[in-house]
């Protein structure tokens, strides 16, 4: 009886021989989450911004002309150089000046305005409200034509 064990020997081989499936660890992918925050935090506002740029450069709020004297034009700006000068109005002679800044976008079109200066113009401008940043003019009003107007 000292042969006789609770299983035989085949049993034994049988369930030794048997391969044990072991499955394979599940990778968690890292990269998921920071990529999602970066869009959330960086790519979306980024890109409302420039949707916003770009309707408010696009779109006129208003436009028209006014005459006057340009008394200054100048390029300015630390890294955004823009166009920007100063008409003189007077309505009326010895009634008091008001003074209308403008920002210039076109190059050849500050170009005249310099060439004229001290001549009465009229300067024909579209006004764009809402702009995010300086860096396309200081001011909303944007000229866009220039004409030399005769003095009566």
């Amino acid at each position: 009886m000292a042969d006789e064990s609770p299983e035989s020997p085949e049993s034994q081989e049988s369930a030794e021989s048997e391969p044990v499936i072991i499955a394979p660890a599940r990778r968690r992918r890292r990269w998921k989450w920071p990529l999602i925050l970066l869009l959330v935090f960086v790519a979306v506002p980024a890109l409302l911004l420039a949707a916003w740029t770009w309707i408010a450069l696009t779109w006129t709020y208003s436009g028209g002309n006014r005459a006057g004297y340009v008394q200054k034009i100048s390029r300015k700006g630390w890294l955004c150089k823009t166009w920007e000068g100063e008409l003189s109005m007077v309505n009326v002679p010895g009634a008091a000046q008001e003074r209308w800044l403008f920002s210039v976008r076109n190059d050849s079109v500050a170009h005249v305005i310099e060439s004229s200066m001290g001549q009465k113009v009229a300067l024909a401008y579209e006004e764009h409200k809402g702009l995010p940043t300086s860096c396309f003019g200081e001011t909303q009003y944007f000229v866009t034509g220039v004409r030399r107007v005769a003095e009566p």
